[in-house]
């Protein structure tokens, strides 16, 4: 069997929604796709690139970044096979460059489907279906991450906000969210961990402060040591 053959048959096994597609038109399309078959740690496109094509996973992992503005990195999300990278599917649509970085985690076989190809594959209704419900299942996974990187931002200026107005407060939860501009239920699963660090006692809208120290070495350089404290 040619090589567009067996990538047709890897990526139908991969891809259940490639299924749908007639095997000759996909062995065709399929002729004029380079073939990767790379090992780990190996880069698959860099922040600010073009985007080469579509990649479509038939074994191995991938992982997608993106960098800080302080030089540190932070994952977005995994595509295994089966799966789609809504990054690439993004600048394909819109044709704007790559936000973000992806490399190997291990050996990987990818087939990587060209704009005009991709595009027409998605006038296929269930094969376009499951795209969008791929595209769905990764926004709420960037969701869920983007609100996991605000908390671990919001311990800090919580922390600086008891500081303030500690040793006991009075507030609601509410009221400190409303303050710090989240949510509720972020501020109260943070008050949570606080208390669980024996840095605070929660009561019915009172907080205790009972580690400053604990709370000014969380808060740094948003609550300076000089500032004026006041008295446990």
């Amino acid at each position: 069997m040619s090589d567009s053959g067996l990538a047709a048959e890897a990526l139908r096994a991969a891809y259940p929604a490639f299924s749908q597609l007639e095997t000759d038109r996909l062995r065709h399309d399929l002729a004029g796709c380079p073939i990767f078959r790379v090992g780990p740690d190996q880069s698959m496109f860099d922040e600010g690139g073009t985007c080469a094509g579509f990649p479509l996973l038939l074994e191995g992992e991938v992982r997608v970044a993106r960098a800080t503005a302080h030089g540190r990195e932070i994952e977005l999300y995994r595509v295994r096979p089966g799966e789609f990278c809504i990054v690439s599917a993004a600048c394909l649509f819109g044709g704007h460059p790559l936000p973000a970085r992806a490399h190997t985690i291990r050996d990987t076989h990818v087939v990587v489907v060209p704009r005009e190809t991709f595009l027409r594959w998605t006038d296929d209704r269930r094969l376009r279906a499951a795209l969008i419900a791929s595209l769905a299942d990764r926004l709420a996974d960037l969701m869920a991450l983007i609100d996991m990187v605000l908390s671990q931002r919001l311990d800090i200026r919580l922390a600086a906000a008891l500081l303030r107005e500690g040793p006991v407060l009075t507030h609601t939860h509410q009221r400190l969210a409303d303050d710090l501009g989240t949510s509720r239920e972020i501020v109260s699963r943070l008050l949570k961990r606080f208390e669980d660090q024996a840095l605070v006692r929660l009561g019915r809208e009172r907080i205790e402060i009972l580690d400053q120290a604990g709370l000014r070495a969380l808060a740094g350089a948003m609550y300076p040591e000089s500032q004026t404290e006041a008295p446990l």
